[in-house]
């Protein structure tokens, strides 16, 4: 079974930052997940514009920023001058006066353009722009932090969203206590990717070409 493994590189080793970047690569990693936070859209300070831009020098494989920030839109060029065409950029819409505007943005610089979806965002609140973007991040725990616990009723979400993506044209990936069941689970229904943190990636005793491995050949 296809599905797409993403490295929440907030959760890497900062000291060994090419390393980290290295070591993930050598093990197959898909793509790289980088957490912008502004300490007032979610409560904490996370990746910063020079992590993204260090990231994005070390490597070639495609890039997943997600902008925990308040009005994304006033600062959106800083972002998208340091990425590559084909990298992804996801923006959270209640963060945003209007959210299509600075989708536009990202589509115009050659990015695709996500949406990010909170565990108390309905999909109703979103409808209209799930036309407009490629893919939907949903958040299985709320936005801010690394080691949080799964809220089950995102599951729910999940399968709603599920039933309209082949119509709206979107596709649809998992950030938050991603577990082996987890992607057991949602992967056959047709969540295309996972982002992977402390969960099951990061802080393990296994390589990480080990750990990627063993998810790929996860028996479905």
């Amino acid at each position: 079974m296809q599905f797409e493994l993403t490295a929440s590189m907030m959760c890497a080793d900062y000291g060994n930052l090419e390393k980290e970047v290295r070591s993930l690569e050598e093990g197959g990693i898909d793509s790289f997940h980088i957490d912008i936070m502004d300490g007032r859209y979610v409560p904490n300070y996370a990746m910063s514009l020079n992590d993204l831009r260090y990231i994005a020098d070390a490597t070639d494989k495609p890039l997943d920023v997600h902008l925990m920030i308040e009005h994304p839109s006033n600062n959106i060029n800083l972002f998208l001058r340091n990425l590559r065409k084909g990298d992804t950029v996801y923006i959270h819409p209640e963060a945003e006066y209007h959210p299509s505007t600075t989708l536009q943005e990202i589509i115009n610089a050659g990015m695709i353009p996500g949406i990010a979806v909170n565990p108390g965002t309905s999909v109703e609140t979103v409808m209209e722009m799930l036309r407009i973007v490629n893919k939907v991040l949903v958040m299985s725990v709320n936005p801010g932090n690394a080691g949080q616990m799964y809220l089950p009723y995102v599951g729910k979400k999940i399968t709603k969203l599920l039933s309209m993506k082949e119509d709206m044209d979107f596709e649809i990936y998992w950030d938050g206590a991603c577990s082996s069941d987890k992607i057991l689970e949602f992967a056959p229904k047709g969540v295309k990717g996972f982002v992977l943190g402390t969960t099951l990636l990061f802080g393990k005793e296994q390589t990480y070409g080990e750990t990627l491995q063993n998810i790929r050949e996860l028996k479905f």
